[in-house]
């Protein structure tokens, strides 16, 4: 089954802001991207005050941020870009429901990244901060869908020319479009899950049945606020993206949209697959007992026989003569004949 997540909160009555790391969270490992169209640098960066000087030289800076496990790093990077307590929390304090917020000229946009490993979902929460000219992408632990961004900055390209909202933009049409793989692969195992059922149903189908239907429904959490983040984005609500950006952004949502239909199509196939396994396990029941009707149906009369010859009674016709017995016998196979004949003839035998 999925492995359902519980929101890190901060204890009761704590102060607004504050930060509850995530238990085994690991280490934050920080890579930055400092680039205009003609200049690029690229850096792994060991300490926070590093990327003071990175943000004062004027280009368009990418600080990505891989696990939650240190506070004060993650204390240190929100002074450095002035940002807002409760901004920082909604980073740390996840699972976050995925949301657009604003504070002043800094903008928060949370996001989920899902990977199938086996029969598990592992969802991780990516938080992009944008800002006039930065971005921020944090995430729960290494590993993310962020390559075909980061080899578009090495190898230059519109990605170069453009702001900072425009990189933003960027993550989450990856983040959306990695949904796509991921959808088509629970598609296909759907497929098969379907043949399997009309097939062979049984336990092991219906174990599978419920597998699929929380993956579904999980992917459908992940999906469907993203949808209602990125419409509201699309239609200006937010003041995170310029307008030649906010073209480029209702394309994502258009993409967004789409994979909300082909998760509503599948919690319809969810619904039908039930029925199917419900029907076919019934059939089969029918089955069994039709032959088992047939069989008991059969032997009534032939119990009879038997049982009325084999009463204890001392004058009884037909005792004492010798085709007595075989002509009993020769009576129930016609008899027992002659019924499957007439239930063969009725369509009762398949």
């Amino acid at each position: 089954m999925p492995r359902i997540r519980k929101r890190r909160r901060p204890p009761p009555g704590a102060s607004p802001g504050a930060l509850a790391i995530p238990a085994g969270a690991p280490r934050p490992r920080i890579h930055a991207f400092s680039y205009d169209a003609e200049h690029l640098s690229e850096q792994d960066v060991a300490d926070v005050e590093t990327l003071a000087a990175l943000r004062a030289d004027g280009r368009v800076l990418w600080v990505d941020v891989q696990g939650l496990g240190d506070e004060q790093m993650l204390r240190r990077l929100g002074a450095l870009f002035a940002l807002h307590p409760l901004l920082l929390a909604d980073v740390v304090n996840v699972p976050q429901r995925p949301k657009v917020e604003d504070y002043d000229d800094v903008h928060l946009i949370v996001t989920r990244t899902v990977e199938l490993d086996g029969h598990d979902l592992d969802v991780d929460q990516v938080s992009i901060v944008l800002g006039p000219s930065f971005v921020l992408s944090i995430q729960e632990r290494p590993g993310d869908p962020f390559d075909p961004v980061r080899e578009r900055l090495r190898t230059g390209g519109s990605i170069r020319r453009m702001h900072a909202d425009y990189l933003a933009y960027a993550l989450m049409d990856t983040v959306v479009d990695g949904y796509f793989p991921l959808l088509e692969r629970v598609g296909e195992e759907l497929e098969h899950l379907e043949e399997d059922i009309i097939s062979a149903p049984g336990p092991d189908a219906l174990e599978r049945i419920h597998t699929a239907r929380h993956r579904v429904v999980s992917l459908r959490r992940c999906i469907w606020p993203l949808r209602e983040e990125l419409g509201a984005l699309a239609r200006g609500n937010s003041r995170a993206f310029s307008l030649p950006v906010q073209v480029y952004v209702r394309d994502t949502y258009d993409h967004a949209v789409q994979a909300v239909d082909i998760i509503e199509t599948y919690r319809e196939l969810m619904g039908s697959l039930m029925e199917v396994y419900l029907s076919s396990v019934s059939q089969r029941t029918n089955e069994v007992m039709k032959v088992l009707t047939v069989v008991s149906t059969i032997f009534i009369p032939l119990t009879f026989i038997v049982g009325v010859y084999g009463m204890n009674f001392a004058y009884m016709p037909e005792l004492h003569v010798h085709w007595a017995y075989p002509a009993v016998w020769a009576v129930m196979i016609v008899l027992a004949g002659g019924m499957l004949v007439y239930f063969q003839k009725r369509g009762w035998l398949g």
